[in-house]
């Protein structure tokens, strides 16, 4: 991947006044800006930053207080910090390329500030603040360059009004829960997972709070306001995460740097089109990317959690890869004790004989986790790493799905990062699940695909409550939890598993454009696929997962999205709808598409019932609408090729 870096003197506002430091960071459009103040008015004390967004040239407060601060086990740095300088503005202009994700061609571009802080005993203290076109960021440095401490708390808070809207999930170490919507006197107080999701009470101004550039120098953190409604501050993991293994508070040695604070923030099409957690992320450690390939797998498990010991159903879902024309299929748990006509070597053989790549799965093992599924501990050393990739790379494998991790403590986040460098020296893809949700990692390690940290089309499989609550999760997940990196959400089920859907087939159709996975899992059976309409077979055979550009349309957040990606030339449209009630029509315009050039438009919808398809032709352009109609619990999905 090429990288450019261009740092020079910004025009950003930045006042110091004799009596009170309040630096301003204005964003290079202007329309976003973070202040620094301090609590006492005074040179030293208590420091917070506020974060505003302009509409139509005048600001309003988006976060009125964030407080900052962190406790060491040596010394505080929170209550009696002096203000030594702040530094000169800066822009950061780097350019970068992914090679899976919402867009290919990206900048990390922001304007910087570091002010320099003291405490009484004379330690030294900065914070890094950046305000971007599509939010802020904000890290804490140690400067000094010896000792290694332990952090006791990050004293880092979003206070955040009780009539501003939020969306969040209630946290659970594998992040797989569902998105809650409270405003007012029904805010819930307890600990939350990122992304949380917060609209500001009449405007269309949104933020999205989250985390990037976690490494194995700190912990992976979480929001609470178990003491304050309104207040969200940064925890640690709890103790008894990962069955107790592990420390809670992380130790640093100095020099260090705190992972990113990030804060996405603008309309909700600023929300989901934003690169941010990648962009502030470290750049790719890995010089030669041409191994990594972004695909389409097909996928056993959903519709036969034990079929991967099944020889047959293992070469069974080979030749649907093959026919659908997808690049990969994963051979799940158990396969180890693979029967029925062949074990894993014959079956990696069977599978590349037909021209797809294997993947395979390993439970994460070591006491951090319950789960015995086996194998187990093959990944959990260096040395079983080693061995077993060596194994992999002579099969043939092209990648590992690993679960089951159940923590984010230090040492976990040691054992990620670990995986991934390991994993990168064999030219092996990686995507985990069971898992914390994206850092950024994605950037720093392209190998890394995908992760879980969903509540996806497994849980199908795990009892009868996503019957019922999928629509409005899948209608949340594009604004929250798919932000902020690659979603295995294991969509386009047609057919029914343990637990029936009540979404159309549109709607099911639909996730496989609306959902964003370097490795995107098409996890329903054979014979879902092979029933299918000649038209809709074929845009689930060439349909991308890896994306060029994206544009949110349309969209309310639990209620519907309209979401158009590109890749290269084409451009694919998906739309879903979450109510209960009644049909709807969406009026769905063309004003994205290139000027001057038409496209042939195919177009899936919702047919007369929700297992129908009304399938549609036409020659569009940029000037053209239509109205498509949408069942209840519906959607559609389209594809738009230029024509010569």
């Amino acid at each position: 991947m090429r990288l450019k870096i261009v740092l020079f003197l910004a025009a950003v506002c930045c006042i110091v006044s004799a009596r009170s430091q309040k630096p301003t960071v204005l964003s290079p459009n202007q329309k976003i800006m973070i202040t620094l103040f301090n609590e006492q008015n005074m040179e030293s004390g208590e420091w917070y930053l506020t974060a505003s967004y302009s509409t139509n040239g005048i600001f309003s407060q988006a976060i009125p207080r964030i407080a900052l601060g962190l406790s060491r086990s040596d010394q505080d740095f929170s209550t009696q910090l002096k203000c030594l300088k702040v530094s000169r503005p800066v822009l950061i202009n780097e350019l970068y390329s992914a090679i899976h994700g919402k867009k290919s061609s990206r900048s990390n571009s922001a304007n910087e500030v570091i002010v320099s802080f003291e405490n009484p005993s004379k330690a030294k203290l900065n914070i890094i603040i950046r305000a971007y076109n599509d939010g802020v960021t904000f890290r804490y440095e140690f400067p000094e360059k010896e000792g290694s401490f332990r952090i006791k708390d990050e004293l880092t808070s979003y206070s955040i009004p009780k009539e501003t809207t939020r969306w969040m999930e209630k946290w659970n170490p594998a992040n797989e829960g569902l998105y809650t919507a409270m405003s007012g006197d029904k805010i819930q107080m307890q600990e939350w997972c990122y992304p949380a999701l917060f609209k500001l009470k009449d405007s269309s101004c949104y933020f999205l709070l989250h985390e990037s550039d976690l490494n194995s120098s700190y912990c992976g953190t979480k929001l609470s306001n178990l003491t304050d409604s309104t207040g969200y501050k940064l925890s640690f993991p709890n103790p008894k995460d990962g069955r107790g293994t592990g420390e809670s508070m992380p130790m640093i040695t100095l020099p260090w740097k705190s992972p990113w604070r990030v804060i996405i923030m603008g309309s909700l099409s600023d929300i989901v089109a934003s690169t941010l957690v990648d962009d502030v992320a470290t750049p790719s450690v890995i010089k030669n990317t041409s191994w990594i390939k972004p695909g389409v797998v097909s996928w056993n498990y959903w519709s036969d959690n034990h079929g991967t010991k099944d020889y047959r159903t293992v070469t069974a879902f080979a030749d649907l890869a093959a026919e659908m024309n997808w690049t990969y299929t994963l051979l799940d748990w158990e396969w180890d004790s693979m029967t029925n006509g062949g074990n894993v070597e014959d079956a990696a053989k069977y599978i590349l004989s037909k021209g797809v790549k294997p993947l395979i799965w390993y439970n994460s093992g070591g006491n951090h986790t319950w789960v015995s599924a086996t194998p187990k501990d093959r990944m959990l050393t260096h040395e079983n790493r080693v061995e077993e990739f060596t194994k992999l790379k002579k099969m043939g494998f092209a990648g590992v799905k690993i679960d089951f991790f159940e923590s984010e403590k230090q040492d976990m986040i040691k054992y990620y990062l670990d995986i991934l460098q390991d994993a990168a020296q064999f030219e092996m893809m990686v995507y985990f699940h069971g898992c914390m949700v994206p850092r950024g990692w994605a950037r720093t390690y392209p190998n890394l695909m995908t992760y879980e940290a969903v509540r996806g089309a497994e849980w199908y499989n795990n009892g009868p409550e996503f019957t019922v609550t999928a629509p409005e999760h899948n209608a949340t997940l594009p604004f929250t939890r798919n932000v902020v990196g690659a979603m295995d959400y294991t969509p386009v089920t047609f057919t029914n598993s343990q637990f029936p859907h009540t979404t159309s087939y549109g709607h099911e159709l639909a996730l496989s454009v609306l959902f964003e996975s370097g490795l995107q899992h098409f996890a329903d059976r054979p014979e879902g696929y092979h029933e299918l309409p000649d038209a809709i077979k074929t845009f689930l055979k060439n349909v991308p997962n890896a994306w060029d550009d994206t544009k949110l349309l349309d969209g309310i957040v639990g209620e519907e999205v309209t979401i158009a990606r590109r890749k290269e030339t084409a451009w694919y449209v998906a739309g879903i709808t979450a109510t209960q009630r009644k049909e709807k029509t969406r009026s769905l315009k063309f004003d994205f598409l290139q000027e001057g050039i038409k496209y042939k438009l195919t177009l899936i919808s919702d047919g007369k019932h929700d297992k129908d398809f009304l399938v549609q032709y036409s020659v569009v352009d940029k000037n053209t609408s239509l109205n498509i109609k949408l069942l209840r619990r519906g959607g559609f999905a389209a594809s738009l090729i230029p024509l010569q």
